[in-house]
């Protein structure tokens, strides 16, 4: 059976050029177009579609007031359209923090009715998100509006016990579902938090920037986009630069970061594997690499040169992802030493440090 969609923009032009892409594929079915955020709105309680694809600036009502009405009235899976400028990013974030299961990038170029390979990225994520888990979407929206803001002056620090195991480096690999899954954990992690935690997700550049700035506003430590050349301090979380590699340099006493130029023979910039690897040289057993939701299998290979090296490797249970394909590629191989509920990884990351 074709998978429903419902396509969102103020463009009719870019509707009709969307919705011919989407129809050239078998598996899905263009059943509805709207033009801005409230007719997008009726349009999902009247037709249900599997999925809806919206623009993030409209009249009349902005995507992500439509979103989040959409995922208050009828949850769906709901993929952003996004501009590639700081502005769009930071309002994209804002639409993954309110229940968008991912993004695409919106140029024209990638649409053109003239290009037979337009809409790759769309099709491809479509097919992506096609079968994501919306429930354990809905559980992490509840779950952040449970959470109290944070004041970094007035939050208590927890108190410190004999360490049990010899972690020094804690490693996070994430894509499609990520972003509130990672916001889930760091967002409960105390503001005295030992460890440095570096985190690598498929994310293109400007939206890690917005994403970090938007995640250290939530949590208790200190989250930031990583620098090339900064030494890594304990206590504070590192995301890797959105169109960049992120490797760790040195030796475990004097570790720093290095940002590398992409590169053109990986699918992904920034990689898992790559971040991985390089943790691994650097760190080696005192490395605690955690494999979370998200679409492939990066993060399998750096995970075997991890537990090569006798560290540590976690993986996200299947039931708690949107996308089980990196964790899921990870425990096939039988290199994860636990399965992590994702509710439950604060509370096992400050066990395993504190």
């Amino acid at each position: 059976m074709a998978c429903n969609v419902l396509v969102v923009d103020d463009s009719s032009f870019f509707c009709r050029t969307v919705a011919g892409i989407i129809n050239r594929q078998p598996e899905f079915n263009v059943i509805g177009i709207a033009n801005n955020g409230k007719e997008a709105i009726d349009k999902v309680l009247k037709l249900k579609p599997d999925i809806v694809t919206m623009d993030v600036e409209m009249p009349v009502m902005d995507g992500i007031t439509a979103l989040k009405e959409i995922m208050r009235l009828q949850p769906t899976v709901v993929v952003m359209f996004s501009s590639l400028t700081y502005e769009g990013a930071k309002m994209t974030v804002d639409a993954l923090n309110a229940g968008a299961v991912d993004f695409v990038l919106k140029t024209y170029h990638d649409v053109s009715p003239n290009d037979p390979s337009a809409g790759k990225q769309l099709v491809d994520k479509l097919k992506e998100v096609a079968n994501a888990k919306l429930k354990n979407i809905t559980q992490l929206l509840k779950s952040q509006k449970s959470i109290n803001p944070v004041n970094r002056h007035a939050s208590k620090a927890l108190p410190k016990k004999p360490v049990t195991h010899q972690h020094s480096v804690i490693v996070i690999g994430a894509s499609t579902g990520g972003p509130l899954a990672i916001q889930e954990v760091l967002g409960k992690l105390p503001k005295n938090f030992p460890l440095p935690i570096l985190i690598t997700l498929h994310m293109p550049a400007n939206f890690t920037q917005a994403y970090a700035n938007r995640l250290n506003l939530q949590s208790q430590i200190t989250i930031k986009e990583a620098v090339s050349g900064e030494a890594i301090r304990s206590g504070i979380a590192y995301i890797a630069p959105g169109g960049h590699q992120m490797i760790l340099h040195g030796s475990s006493s004097s570790a720093s970061i290095r940002i590398l130029d992409a590169d053109p023979r990986l699918n992904y910039q920034p990689c898992v594997d790559v971040t991985f690897a390089s943790a691994a040289r650097c760190y080696g057993k005192g490395v605690l690499a955690i494999v979370m939701t998200g679409m492939g299998a990066d993060g399998r290979e750096g995970a075997k040169i991890i537990k090569q090296n006798s560290g540590v490797v976690w993986s996200q249970d299947e039931a708690s992802c949107v996308v089980y394909g990196m964790p899921g590629a990870v425990k096939l191989s039988g290199i994860a030493d636990y399965e992590v509920i994702l509710n439950e990884m604060a509370n096992r990351l400050i066990e395993e440090a504190m």
